[in-house]
């Protein structure tokens, strides 16, 4: 996929969220990249670049006391070759970004990973 149809995807699935989630964003850079990089990786705990589809990098709201300010912004990356990689077709490529990119902003928001895979769990139980 052309890297601008897969930048316009994403940026699809941010203006899907609740206004109420897109306007905590504001200090939140997401971005496109390609491939994670061994840093990313290694922050990330995985070994192979096409099992991290998306990462945070940042301070979880949660976490941010009253002296919290003046700082660079949060980082959500989308990896693009990882998804691609995991999915045959458009529609699925749509819907992992959109997944990924939920994932990455509840980070965001202060949700740790165990919690979040037990929340995407019962999500895909019922489907």
């Amino acid at each position: 996929m052309e890297r601008e149809k897969f930048e316009g995807l994403v940026e699809r699935a941010i203006e899907s969220l609740p206004l109420e989630f897109q306007r905590e964003l504001e200090n939140v850079d997401i971005v496109v990249e390609e491939w994670p990089t061994a840093v990313q990786l290694r922050q990330a705990k995985i070994r192979s670049p096409g099992q991290l589809l998306g990462l945070y990098q940042g301070v979880p709201r949660t976490r941010r006391g009253r002296g919290y300010g003046l700082v660079l912004p949060d980082k959500i990356s989308i990896f693009q070759k990882p998804i691609e990689a995991q999915c045959r077709f458009g529609y699925e490529i749509e819907a992992k970004i959109g997944e990924v990119v939920r994932h990455e902003i509840a980070h965001h928001f202060g949700i740790d990973e165990e919690t979040l895979r037990k929340i995407e769990g019962e999500r895909h139980k019922r489907k």
